[in-house]
């Protein structure tokens, strides 16, 4: 018997910033920013939680999250967001999606709120 290998795509979405920006608007959204918290001062999409995914307790902190609920990740330009995409469908979240671009291509203002 012969056993094929496949590389299989990645558990969850990329998006670009208008289908984020509708997936973050739906009832029980969690909105993840996975920047430094120092970047995050500095502005992050209104709601946002700060998760630095470099941080050692990254994985402690998001097994607190419903891992039912559709969660939406961005950090500056999507490359560690999308490595936290990843590591959020290991962990078992049914519904992950990463913000393509990342903050850099958002069109709406940052708040600091």
């Amino acid at each position: 018997m012969f056993s094929f290998l496949t590389s299989a795509a990645p558990a969850y979405h990329n998006l670009p910033p208008a289908q984020f920006a509708a997936g973050i608007r739906q009832a029980g959204a969690v909105l993840l920013d996975v920047r430094r918290p120092d970047e995050f001062a500095q502005g992050h999409l209104p709601g946002a939680v700060n998760l630095e995914v470099t941080a050692p307790d990254f994985g402690r902190r998001v097994a607190t999250l419903d891992k039912a609920k559709p969660t939406y990740v961005y950090c500056r330009s999507g490359a560690r967001s999308a490595n936290a995409a990843g590591q959020l469908t290991t962990a078992g979240f049914a519904q992950v999606s990463n913000l393509l671009g990342g903050v850099l291509d958002w069109p709406e203002p940052l708040t600091t709120k």
